[in-house]
């Protein structure tokens, strides 16, 4: 399991958010991911601990939670959805 956490600052690192969920346990992996075209994070981040207990008080003592200005949104993360590498509305074009 991986937990989403949204409503990042935008300065926020991948030390400052493992620090955070490492009082609930063992912080196997943080990943915040970043624009393609401006290189800036994007607001969110995906952290992944040890156990699912660890996740699951994590997710629960986290969510809602006020931190750097900001309320954290925490909770599972959901399977990652597979597009169409030609995007929305583009099927049917003619070449």
């Amino acid at each position: 399991m991986s937990i989403y956490v949204g409503n990042l600052d935008y300065s926020v690192t991948q030390d400052d958010l493992s620090e955070v969920f490492a009082e609930y346990g063992t912080v196997k992996r943080v990943h915040l991911p970043t624009d393609r075209e401006t290189g800036r994070m994007r607001g969110f981040g995906f952290v992944e601990m040890a156990s699912e207990t660890e996740e699951s008080n994590a997710i629960s003592e986290l969510d809602g939670a006020e931190w750097m200005g900001r309320e954290l949104k925490v909770n599972p993360a959901r399977p990652r959805e597979n597009k169409s590498s030609f995007g929305g509305g583009r099927r049917n074009r003619r070449f």
